[in-house]
């Protein structure tokens, strides 16, 4: 059973590293949700790159629909499913881009062919045709050759910093065990939901 006095944090740390030893593909994986100036919702999956207390680290091009939707409301919410656990994390809270330092560092540890991506991608944006966007590609490596590949102006992180976490944990007949955290001034606190 979930413990409602537990840290969500040291928390979310065991179930992530339960998931790490038996999720075979991407246990970083989590969908991102965001909602448009109108409050219309989009959700999709990234992958989780960082995190610690102050916050969830993922990153992308931020004129694409979710970078855009990030920037105007600063607010999201993350979803994790590792199936194989039969365990699921939610979390909402506030965005924030990430330094200019951090999206450096992260961006030179991506492969090259990333990186020549993200310069060559406007995310979100129509295409033509897949040709088109493969000259754009050859453009860059020509651009680029025989030299590291610096950071796109146009890319960079966002943090989430959770103001409310849900663990759900899978049981027979969907007699399922739920626990939502909510963050206030003394701390966190913990609360059994219904199934």
């Amino acid at each position: 059973m979930i413990d409602e006095t537990a840290d969500p944090f040291d928390l979310f740390e065991k179930w992530f590293k339960a998931a790490e030893e038996t999720e075979s593909v991407d246990p970083n994986a989590m969908t991102v949700a965001t909602v448009d100036a109108d409050g219309t919702p989009n959700a999709r999956i990234l992958l989780l790159k960082g995190r610690s207390r102050a916050g969830f680290v993922f990153y992308t091009n931020l004129g694409s629909v979710k970078g855009q939707e990030l920037q105007q409301t600063s607010r999201a919410a993350l979803l994790f499913h590792w199936k194989t656990q039969k365990r699921q994390v939610r979390m909402r809270g506030a965005i924030t881009q990430v330094t200019d330092a951090v999206a450096d560092a992260y961006f030179a540890t991506r492969p090259r062919e990333s990186q020549l991506g993200a310069w060559a991608s406007k995310q979100s944006q129509p295409l033509d045709s897949r040709d088109t966007f493969e000259a754009r590609l050859s453009e860059m490596a020509a651009r680029f050759e025989g030299q590291e590949v610096p950071r796109p102006p146009h890319w960079s992180g966002f943090q989430l910093t959770p103001e409310q976490f849900e663990f759900w944990q899978d049981r027979e007949f969907r007699l399922h065990d739920r626990v939502r955290y909510t963050h206030d001034d003394g701390g966190w606190n913990g609360q059994r939901l219904y199934p």
